[in-house]
């Protein structure tokens, strides 16, 4: 058997093979011999950038974006390196004003592995870098969605933290940017999104900017975007009764918008039939009266439609009004150390209701309170007053009043 191995070729073959890898194996560990190797493709990275931004200029271009670079060290020691551990700096913090400089890149090994032995034969590579003036500028974040939401279901306002973001480069460099957005990637959307996602720079043809030296204030942002069902949703307002109105067949209200649009759950939407602005207080309407109101939602609802004031038109219908001169006026509530003169001694109001109901009225059912417990001031001072009717709920004052009075210390 083993004759007939001796006699084999292919175990000889094997056998060389075995020895060479032994051989290789014993130079490679315990000779350890150095060579040259190189590594292809090392991204230039860029140092003294903030100091360029305080003598406002910026990076504009770079004659390359990677460099070879090439290293004699021990077999073991080029084991451990890579294009991803090793490094080229080129330094721009000596870079004083706008123009082109030719400047060293500087190739360093990685601390955290033992590189005795190993050095950088050549020279430092040079590469040609133009240096602008710093520009800024401020974009608003917009959604770009690259999917869709689901049948029956709509995306409502998205909302970013922050709203802004502030971009930095030369004006050639910002003038290519048409807008900045985050980017959601998702289809068949059902459910409202909330998450962060990078800033993306497009241009004019809505493309990706990849090739400038741009900076932003935040790589990201924080999305949230509603989704939900839609539903067209009126608006209403309700009254307080109040100077003879009641708000039942007396009053006319117009309300723009009459509807607006909402987003949200099912469930949120189902039983949703109405949004109220809130009461007016028909005491404080004469004729007419344009009230802007606002249109608050809960926090289930997203208002589709943006609109986040409604104009609401109240005019008084039916109803007359009488102008009584009151003398009978009260100073109520005088705190201590002060005294309180009146100056107005008879002060005009208005009552609204039927004619009939008017006409009973007489002036001594009326009377004016002045409170005093918020003295802040002395001297002569207009006060607002309460005015106090007594009569039937058919007739009421309409209107707010004040009266002069006369403030001091005792």
């Amino acid at each position: 058997m083993i004759n007939r191995l001796r006699d084999s070729r292919s175990f000889y073959i094997l056998l060389s093979i075995l020895l060479a890898v032994l051989v290789w194996l014993y130079i490679r560990d315990v000779e350890n011999p150095t060579q040259d190797g190189t590594y292809y493709g090392i991204e230039i990275q860029v140092s003294g950038e903030r100091v360029l931004e305080e003598r406002g200029l910026t990076v504009a271009s770079i004659s390359q974006k990677t460099v070879n670079i090439t290293v004699n060290a021990p077999i073991s020691v080029h084991n451990d390196l890579s294009r991803e551990n090793i490094t080229a700096t080129v330094d721009v913090s000596q870079c004083s004003e706008p123009g082109e400089y030719q400047l060293a890149c500087t190739p360093k090994l990685p601390s955290n592995i033992d590189t005795t032995g190993a050095f950088f034969p050549d020279s430092a590579q040079i590469v040609t870098v133009v240096i602008d003036n710093l520009s800024t500028e401020t974009k608003t974040l917009e959604l770009k969605l690259e999917g869709s939401v689901a049948d029956g279901y709509q995306a409502g306002t998205p909302v970013f933290d922050p709203e802004t973001v502030e971009l930095s480069g030369t004006a050639e460099q910002l003038a290519r940017v048409s807008r900045a957005v985050v980017i959601l990637e998702a289809d068949g959307l059902k459910q409202s999104y909330s998450g962060r996602l990078p800033i993306t720079l497009l241009d004019e043809n809505d493309e990706p900017l990849t090739d400038t030296n741009i900076s932003l204030s935040e790589e990201t942002a924080y999305l949230t975007l509603p989704v939900g069902v839609m539903k067209e949703v009126p608006l209403t307002v309700s009254f307080i009764p109040g100077g003879g109105a009641t708000g039942d067949g007396d009053v006319e209200v117009d309300i723009q918008p009459k509807t607006i649009n909402v987003i949200g759950t099912e469930d949120a939407v189902a039983g949703l039939t109405e949004i109220s602005l809130g009461s007016i207080d028909l005491s404080t309407v004469l004729d007419t009266s344009v009230i802007t109101m606002p249109i608050r939602l809960s926090s289930a609802l997203d208002n589709a439609s943006g609109i986040t004031e409604a104009q609401v038109t109240v005019t008084i219908k039916g109803l007359s009004t009488r102008s009584l001169d009151v003398s009978n006026i009260e100073i109520a509530n005088v705190p201590d150390g002060y005294s309180v003169e009146k100056v107005t001694q008879t002060r005009t109001i208005v009552i609204r209701g039927s004619e009939s109901a008017l006409e009973q009225v007489d002036p001594n059912q009326v009377w004016i309170v002045a409170d005093m417990s918020k003295i802040t001031a002395t001297g002569t001072n207009s006060v607002p007053v309460t005015v106090y009717l007594n009569a039937s709920d058919e007739v009421g004052v309409i209107g707010e009043y004040k009266i002069v009075v006369n403030i001091k210390k005792i």
